[in-house]
Formats: C-alpha cells, structure tokens, sequence
C-alpha cells in the first residue's frame, strides 16, 4: 500500500453524490432558535461515514463524522447513542428531526428538515448500497494500522 493511501479509502468510485447544504435550527433553549446552514458530504470511498460541517456565520466552522446508517434510521426512528442521536420531530409540522451531538466540549440539539436529507441519503445509497459499504475497506491495511503495521513487534 502507498504511503498516502489511507487504509479506509476504496479505489475511486466514478460517481459523485453533490454535497447537500441545508438550512436548520440550532436550538439554544426551549423556545430560542439560531438559524444556521449545514453541508453534508458523501465521499463513495468511506460509504459509511457522511461529514458535516457546520457553517457558522461568526468563527470557526464545526465539523463531524456521522454514521450514515444513523442518520438515516433517525429520519424515521430514535437512532444512536451516546454522542450522536437522531430522532424524527412530532408529528403536526414540517417533516423533521432532532440530530443531538454531545462532546465533552460542546452539546447540541438542531432541527434539520427531512425531505431533503432522506432524498440525498437515497442517493447516497444508490452509489454504494447499505450492504456493500463495508466491502469498499482494505481491511488488510486498516488491520496493520490497528497493529502498528506487519512485522511490529508487540508487547507480550
């Protein structure tokens, strides 16, 4: 493997899902909301994972790595844990969810519209389906730089 080439990458896939930019709501309490934009992104050579950058009009952008799997059960149904949950909104209004993120650092909650994401995840998927995700891996060196590589010597 070259050097450069990260064990998690696939070869490259010849079709591209365009990012998605969305408008949400950052909810800084019960009743105050602070609109915001955030741009999701597929990249068919880590399927599993979506990125999403934060976009902030003021400082720095935020960004995470979220399950794609996650967000996309959370379009319908509690998802997640721990630092990460997804959770469809009551129904009554817009077609939304509640997408939770906590750190040590920072928590939290925005409102995200889900027509839209539902349609660009679909589109994700039909690039690389939910079962081959995992099949685009080099499993061979994501395990060597779990172990610090062939012929490294380890701790007995």
């Amino acid at each position: 493997m070259h050097p450069d080439q990260s064990p998690l990458r696939a070869h490259p896939a010849t079709e591209q899902v365009p990012s998605l930019l969305v408008d949400l709501d950052l909810m800084l309490d019960e009743f105050t909301r602070r609109p915001l934009q955030a741009e999701f992104r597929f990249d068919p050579g880590t399927p599993a994972v979506i990125g999403v950058e934060f976009l902030v009009e003021r400082g720095a952008s935020r960004s995470w790595n979220i399950g794609r799997e996650l967000l996309h059960r959370g379009l319908t149904s509690m998802s997640g844990l721990g630092e990460v949950r997804m959770w469809p909104t009551l129904p009554g209004g817009p077609p939304s969810s509640w997408l939770l993120l906590e750190s040590p650092e920072v928590e939290a909650l925005f409102e995200l519209p889900t027509a839209q994401l539902a349609r660009w995840l679909d589109a994700t998927y039909r690039i690389v389906s939910a079962e081959a995700e995992w099949d685009v891996l080099n499993w061979d060196g994501l395990l060597d730089e779990l172990t610090g590589g062939p012929g490294t010597p380890t701790d007995a």
